[in-house]
């Protein structure tokens, strides 16, 4: 478990009323959600591959890419096919791209815990061929990569940026 220090210590003394894990699910806490950005990141573009893909109806497809696009994790791109009138792609932006690890940390949990099986799926970095895995590093000054687990993590309050 993570340790709270400084004034956060005292769990009673505090609410986390500016909490960015209920910010983040504010934008991408459904399931449809979730699974439009995995299919962002299989290759999808295009309305019918997201709503076929993911199993959902138009309606539920287009309210959830128009959440993601006013969000900022996607960016309408105009193409037109020949005879066809203009429609629009849905292109991930730094920001989405920038939810790979938490989609693949999904992915990775659900096949170390749902899938008795074993995973259905292997990721393998294209270059290398080695297999590809998130984890919790340390993002140190001499730029060492260690691995770490929760309970080397102290959480205390930010010092915030001025504006």
């Amino acid at each position: 478990m993570m340790t709270l220090t400084g004034p956060l210590q005292d769990r009673d003394s505090w609410e986390a009323t500016n909490c960015s894990i209920a910010k983040a699910f504010d934008v991408v806490g459904t399931r449809s959600a979730i699974l439009i950005l995995r299919e962002a990141f299989y290759g999808a573009t295009r309305f019918d591959q997201f709503a076929r893909r993911v199993g959902i109806t138009d309606a539920v497809a287009s309210a959830r890419l128009r959440e993601l696009t006013d969000a900022g994790i996607f960016e309408k791109v105009p193409y037109r096919e020949p005879g066809r009138r203009t429609r629009s792609e849905y292109r991930l932006t730094e920001m989405g791209h920038d939810l790979l690890p938490v989609v693949l940390g999904l992915l990775q949990w659900g096949d170390r815990y749902l899938q008795p099986d074993g995973a259905p799926l292997r990721l393998t970095d294209s270059d290398s061929g080695d297999p590809v895995t998130v984890e919790v590093r340390a993002d140190t000054d001499a730029g060492s990569e260690a691995r770490v687990d929760a309970d080397h993590i102290e959480v205390a309050p930010a010092r915030r940026r001025r504006r």
